[in-house]
């Protein structure tokens, strides 16, 4: 079930989803494990299936799941961009 789902950012700070360059379909995942709250970036391409993935895995320790601040269409969205060519323009 997993595999439908791309992890942006595991166990990480909740300020990082504020980044509007981040995909519309990245969500926030608050959980609990142990004694300590965890956050996830999570992006599916539908929101029941991360919901059902951190059911499954939490249980009564899920917590919440918010949308990103995200803006950028999630197919044309690149975590690792190439950098750009330089130009080969005469000068």
């Amino acid at each position: 079930m997993s595999s439908k789902l791309r992890f942006i950012q595991k166990d990480c700070d909740p300020s990082l989803a504020q980044d509007r360059s981040l995909p519309h379909t990245a969500y926030l995942v608050e959980y609990i494990e142990g004694d300590i709250h965890k956050f996830d970036i999570v992006m599916a391409g539908k929101k029941v299936d991360i919901f059902d993935h951190y059911w499954d895995e939490y249980r009564e320790d899920f917590v919440t799941m918010n949308q990103s601040e995200g803006r950028t269409n999630p197919k044309l969205w690149d975590p690792n961009p190439k950098p750009a060519k330089e130009s080969k323009r005469r000068k």
